[in-house]
């Protein structure tokens, strides 16, 4: 059907025919649904899931971390509710619906000026004479508020029913993020401007929102309250990012290269990226791999921290540091439900704030208990080595270039049973932390002794529950294991009264018991710390 609705600048979606495969170019970046098509980059078809969206409600909101393909979700969405069915020949949805076009408002957040509530409020207007140009409307400016709902009647008085898309939402809130009075006003403009859309149900055919972040309904959507999330929902939790089959199916070609370029068998190297860029899931059963970063490997032809590196989190760095916040309960930390729905900029919950921005994920759920349980871990080893490495950085100042080599050379002392060398390393890094730095605390030490162990390489269980109590950590090499035992004391204590009373309480609490049928020798190693003095004692 042809379209009587004027397109907007920069949307010319003529195209006649495409082909699926093969597809050559690699769309790193490229967030425009019409221009992969056209130029034929590869697409994986999501196209079903997202008919089954279109077709099962009128108000979405799905909240999904940096780089994972929101943005061409949402140009998708544009391109279909402009009736442009040409531009899906050969996908899943080509011949599902009723390709009838709608006028539409596309908010893309990161183009509207928000550094004062003022520019919001001035951006907002200035988006919203956009569409009355490009529609031809005749309607008179007032307030943002007020002229977002005259643009709306008058779109679907002489159009149709409207289609409202919204990409980044929450970006003038979470880019002023450690500004919470600047963040704050941001989330009271938007809240208003959110508001118009419920009084509005009548002239509205479908409304979709994403972001990173997810703000508690009392926040943002305290009057939207028809809006279904679907951040958790189990029918679109592999909306978006590759499934294992979508990435052994569409990426065929490129992991034949990859194979090549590593010299390595496709089994031993699907099982790698596999390890590296797979994990995450938002119902702890699909895992999907980070869309980005798998394009970059192909790309790149090499394994490297392409998603972390594409935006540190300085924000979270220093959040951590500042409450003092133990990072050994990262993984296997078990969370209630209600902690995602309640999200907000004056009391964030850390563990939240980690699962929205991709830092952690769900890998497993309970649904037997009184409340909705998950538990969550890091997704995959690009995000657990990556984030652990600046946190070191972070908690420590030790430069980021010095850390990793540190830490290969820590893992070869401790497989050569050189205990004397690994100390020296250890506190050669202590000694570089700030005496402001320092906490007296022995979770803090924790902390430290845990990251240092995963820049190692190394499995480090810490707080291992036996039937005699928790043994502090638990390193697991291939040809040893050690049993640790971490004292913290203050100024005046004896560094040997310390390691004495680690090693004992190993031996007396009979930490070992439970490794009994293993062949492995094991050693009980006592760390002290006393100031920013660091102390062993090693027995078996």
């Amino acid at each position: 059907m042809e379209s009587n609705i004027p397109k907007p600048k920069g949307l010319d979606s003529s195209v006649t025919t495409f082909e699926c495969y093969p597809m050559k170019k690699l769309p790193i970046g490229i967030q425009n649904f019409p221009e992969i098509i056209k130029e034929e980059y590869l697409y994986v078809d999501k196209t079903k899931h997202i008919e089954e969206l279109i077709q099962s409600g009128k108000y979405f909101f799905l909240s999904r971390p940096r780089r994972f393909g929101k943005s061409l979700l949402v140009s998708t969405l544009h391109e279909i509710f402009s009736g442009n069915k040409s531009l899906f020949q050969g996908l899943a949805i080509y011949d599902k619906i009723e390709w009838q076009p709608h006028p539409i408002i596309h908010i893309d957040f990161s183009a509207i000026d928000y550094a004062t509530e003022t520019k919001l409020q001035d951006g907002l207007i200035e988006f919203l004479d956009g569409i009355k140009t490009d529609y031809q409307l005749e309607v008179n400016k007032g307030g943002f508020k007020a002229y977002f709902k005259k643009i709306i009647q008058a779109l679907s008085k002489k159009y149709g029913k409207v289609v409202v898309l919204v990409d980044e939402y929450d970006k003038p809130i979470v880019n002023y993020i450690d500004d919470i009075e600047k963040a704050t006003k941001n989330r009271e403009i938007l809240k208003e401007f959110f508001a118009v859309l419920k009084s509005q149900d009548a002239f509205l055919r479908f409304v979709f929102l994403t972001g990173v972040s997810k703000f508690s309904k009392v926040s943002i959507f305290s009057e939207l309250n028809n809006l279904r999330d679907i951040t958790l929902s189990k029918k679109f939790a592999t909306l978006l990012g590759y499934t294992q089959t979508e990435l052994e199916s569409y990426f065929e070609k490129e992991i034949q290269s990859l194979c090549f370029e590593l010299g390595i068998k496709k089994a031993a190297l699907l099982a790698k990226i596999k390890m590296w860029y797979n994990g995450y899931s938002w119902n702890a059963k699909d895992t999907v791999y980070n869309p980005f970063s798998i394009l970059n490997l192909f790309a790149e032809q090499q394994f490297d921290n392409y998603w972390f590196a594409s935006g540190t989190p300085t924000f979270l760095m220093q959040l951590i540091k500042r409450k003092s916040f133990d990072v050994t309960v990262l993984e296997n930390k078990k969370v209630s439900k209600i902690v995602f729905d309640s999200y907000n900029i004056e009391s964030m919950n850390i563990f939240a704030l980690l699962f929205q921005t991709g830092y952690l994920t769900i890998t497993d759920s309970d649904q037997k208990s009184r409340t909705l349980q998950y538990t969550l871990n890091y997704p995959n080893f690009e995000v657990k080595e990556a984030f652990v490495t600046f946190l070191f950085e972070s908690f420590t100042n030790n430069e980021f270039d010095e850390i990793q080599p540190l830490a290969e050379d820590l893992r070869q002392y401790l497989q050569a049973d050189n205990l004397e060398g690994f100390m020296n390393i250890m506190k050669a890094l202590f000694a570089k932390i700030p005496y402001p730095l320092h906490i007296e605390q022995e979770a803090y030490y924790h902390s430290l002794f845990y990251m240092i162990a995963v820049l190692m390489g190394v499995e480090i269980d810490l707080e291992v529950l036996t039937d005699k109590g928790r043994v502090d950590g638990v390193l697991d090499l291939p040809s040893k294991i050690y049993l640790i035992e971490f004292k913290y004391g203050k100024a005046g204590r004896k560094m040997k009264t310390l390691t004495n009373q680690a090693i004992n309480q190993i031996k007396k609490k009979n930490y070992g018991e439970r490794f009994l049928n293993d062949s492995r020798p094991i050693y009980y190693l006592g760390v002290g710390f006393v100031g920013k003095e660091i102390g062993y004692q090693l027995s078996l």
